[in-house]
């Protein structure tokens, strides 16, 4: 008589564990939804028209996004879009921010209201994943920019690296360079170091796709691309899907349209 196979539970959940590894995951992916924003808003610049925050506030109540990349923005403004998110998803929001480095003063770029002036990200991290944040300055700048270039990402563990950049502005090779360093160099980094998730970068590259000066060059095998016809992109890896995008009327409180997209 043949002896019948013991269903232990240790050993049925080492069969489910090797489910998940060679499916990828025993848990179907939830939707993320970023929405990307250059809102203008240090007082330093033509576009500025000080209605912006108070438009990204009615943007991200709209919305309700995961997770929102800043471009152009004062690190109090971060703090008050991080409570609007937080209001809206009634949950727990992380907020980051770095300060673009002014090369005359070694100080941080100031707005005009003197407070420091840079990017920003905030991200609603369930409570099953844990938040971890990470920054930096590019060691490729615009000799003739003041402002140096910076990029900024949050990992939600199990789920995913969102980043965000805003490259050189005068000096496009610059701004190519500074895009590979990321993608090829600086994400790839994260990803040995605390593990990986599926990932997006979204921002103002100050690149176009397809005409000079070309993002094209910068993006890695294994990364798609959506933008809004201009300067503004996001890059995600490919295991991500796209459900839906459209681009939001800020309605003149900046220069550049809001980006919306869901991904599975």
């Amino acid at each position: 008589m043949a002896r019948a196979a013991l269903r232990t539970p240790l050993f049925v959940a080492c069969l489910l564990a090797a489910a998940a590894v060679l499916t990828g995951s025993a848990v179907p992916r939830q939707p993320l939804q970023l929405l990307q924003l250059n809102l203008c808003a240090s007082g330093q610049a033509g576009c500025f028209t000080g209605r912006s925050i108070a438009e990204a506030d009615t943007v991200i109540r709209a919305t309700a996004p995961d997770v929102v990349t800043l471009n152009e923005i004062c690190a109090g403004d971060v703090r008050t879009l991080e409570r609007v998110l937080a209001d809206v998803r009634r949950g727990e929001v992380t907020s980051a921010f770095i300060a673009a480095p002014d090369r005359p003063s070694g100080e941080p770029t100031r707005c005009r209201d003197g407070q420091e002036y840079g990017i920003g990200l905030l991200a609603y991290i369930p409570a099953t994943a844990e938040g971890h944040t990470y920054r930096g300055a590019y060691p490729m700048q615009d000799s003739t920019d003041p402002e140096e270039r910076v990029w900024l990402c949050v990992h939600a563990t199990n789920r995913f690296h969102a980043c965000t950049t805003h490259l050189a502005s005068q000096n496009p090779p610059v701004a190519q360079a500074q895009c590979r360093h990321l993608l090829t160099v600086t994400i790839p980094g994260l990803h040995a170091r605390d593990g990986y998730d599926p990932t997006v970068v979204a921002g103002d590259f100050n690149l176009r796709y397809g005409a000079a000066p070309d993002l094209r060059p910068c993006v890695p095998d294994g990364w798609f691309r959506l933008g809004d016809g201009g300067l503004q992109h996001i890059l995600a890896t490919d295991d991500f899907t796209v459900r839906s995008t459209r681009w939001i009327d800020m309605r003149r409180t900046t220069d550049h349209p809001g980006l919306f997209v869901t991904f599975e």
